[in-house]
């Protein structure tokens, strides 16, 4: 009997222990509502200009998306093209990127991300490369760069690196010495400053004194407007009448002569524009709330001060895109063989 007493004790003791070491355990602390200080919402830009700029109207954009959709957002540039997918893909309930096409292809193949809604600008909703060159180079056509230095923004840009890759293979092109430049900008100031033969980036077609550029026209300056190229009032770049938006324009406050000393030798196939693009498990209530507080914030004056910014993504317009958008940018990744573990080698 006397045993029995002492094991049941015994028991009774073990039990005990074992339910004040659960209530000892630290429980999970349930995760704050997403929209909210605790929780704000990561909106990340990829750095193809003017990162500083792009920095400095974060807060300002915080300030809009918060004003009408009533939640709190966080603005932030990572380092590198690879580095926001690897981001939105690290934080998949939280995060929504500026990315462009072949950022987006990457990242979905990657962890499923899903495009939002993708730029409009001046009623084009798709861009070009543009091949650029010093004036009074010699270059007149694309074979013509054989064994050429060329400088590209970075390894992730569709414009600035997948497509002029892809038309150097079609053809048979061996370019010389590269230079990852850091960004559009960057890119052409290495052909300004001689630092690269060719540079390659973005174009968006100018406005023209007259009617809508197209693609039979020439992409550049007409000869006769060079020497007539500078700022305005506004500080924007003029040739005449003509208003240059491509690449070369990003870099018009310290190179307002840029159009004088850089040509346009060239220009792609159409390209699908940058998109706004939500991680694989971002909540699909808040997804059309946040697609309208954007579309309707680029539609607003304030978005001069950021995004629609010459020194920003120069956005005009937003519209709705979807995955189908980017098969063509797949089968051009496929075959240059590129993944996101070699677009920074």
């Amino acid at each position: 009997m006397r045993k029995n007493r002492l094991f049941l004790v015994f028991s009774l003791m073990v039990a005990m222990a074992m339910i004040l070491a659960a209530c000892a355990q630290p429980t999970e602390e349930p995760l704050a509502e997403l929209g909210s200080e605790e929780r704000p919402i990561k909106v990340l830009f990829v750095p193809s200009v003017d990162v500083d700029f792009m920095i400095a109207g974060g807060e300002l954009i915080e300030q809009a998306l918060n004003e009408a959709t009533g939640l709190v957002f966080t603005v932030s540039v990572p380092t590198s093209y690879a580095a926001t997918i690897e981001e939105m893909c690290a934080s998949p309930d939280d995060t929504i990127g500026f990315i462009p096409a072949m950022g987006y292809a990457l990242a979905s193949e990657l962890c499923g991300v899903e495009p939002g809604l993708a730029s409009v600008r001046y009623g084009w909703n798709v861009y070009w490369t543009q091949f650029v060159v010093a004036r009074d180079s010699e270059f007149q056509t694309l074979e013509d760069l054989e064994g050429a230095t060329w400088a590209y923004p970075d390894a992730g840009s569709t414009s600035g690196y997948l497509y002029p890759s892809a038309i150097f293979d079609d053809l048979g092109i061996t370019i010389g010495e590269t230079v990852e430049a850091g960004g559009h900008p960057q890119a052409v100031k290495a052909v300004y400053n001689g630092e690269a033969d060719v540079g390659t980036c973005y174009f968006s077609a100018p406005l023209l004194p007259e009617g809508n550029w197209t693609m039979e026209m020439d992409p550049d300056i007409p000869d006769e407007l060079v020497n007539d190229c500078g700022l305005n009032d506004e500080g924007q770049l003029w040739c005449g009448g003509y208003r240059v938006l491509d690449a070369r324009a990003a870099i018009r406050e310290e190179a307002p002569d840029v159009v004088q000393k850089v040509r346009i030798l060239a220009l792609s196939d159409e390209i699908p524009n940058d998109t706004m693009s939500y991680a694989p498990d971002f909540p699909e209530d808040l997804r059309d709330i946040i697609n309208q507080a954007v579309i309707d914030y680029v539609a607003s004056d304030a978005c001069a001060e950021t995004l629609c910014n010459e020194s920003f993504y120069d956005w005009t317009g937003a519209a709705p895109i979807f995955d189908e958008n980017f098969d063509g940018i797949r089968i051009l990744m496929e075959a240059q063989g590129i993944t996101l573990e070699n677009i920074g080698e």
